[in-house]
């Protein structure tokens, strides 16, 4: 069978300018429930937002190009919550903080209980808040009867 892999540990995003996306991360994290840590790593500053499945770090960029989603690597990174309630709330509580969130929506063309709403960090890399939907619950809880 091999080795499982249980989840996604960490992600690292490498920003332009660490003090402009800490400013951007800082609210929109906490809301989602992550806690904060900085610390230096091989001498360059990082901020790390984690919660107790995952940790999303902060590290500067060393230049390049902006962040293109069609170009290879990073497309989007999606987060998901509970529920469609949750997408509401989190999409209320981004626009709270002054974040250009989409208006909530279903995308049958995805799944047909398929719900989220997409935000952009200021590098332009995109941000999706996605509800758990059926599908995704089934593989989770039913997994070793499937």
């Amino acid at each position: 069978m091999g080795v499982e892999v249980i989840g996604i540990d960490h992600l690292y995003l490498a920003v332009r300018d660490l003090v402009r996306s800490e400013a951007f991360y800082d609210p929109v994290m906490a809301l989602l429930g992550f806690r904060k840590t900085a610390e230096p790593l091989g001498g360059e500053p990082h901020i790390f937002y984690y919660n107790r499945d995952l940790t999303l770090a902060l590290r500067p960029a060393r230049g390049g190009p902006d962040h293109d989603r069609f170009a290879p690597g990073l497309h989007h990174l999606c987060l998901r919550v509970e529920d469609d309630a949750a997408v509401d709330q989190a999409h209320d509580e981004l626009c709270a903080l002054g974040v250009d969130a989409t208006k909530p929506r279903h995308y049958p063309e995805y799944a047909p209980d398929y719900y989220a709403t997409f935000f952009s960090d200021p590098d332009a890399i995109r941000l999706e808040i996605t509800n758990f939907r059926e599908e995704r619950r089934r593989r989770t809880h039913e997994w070793e009867s499937s």
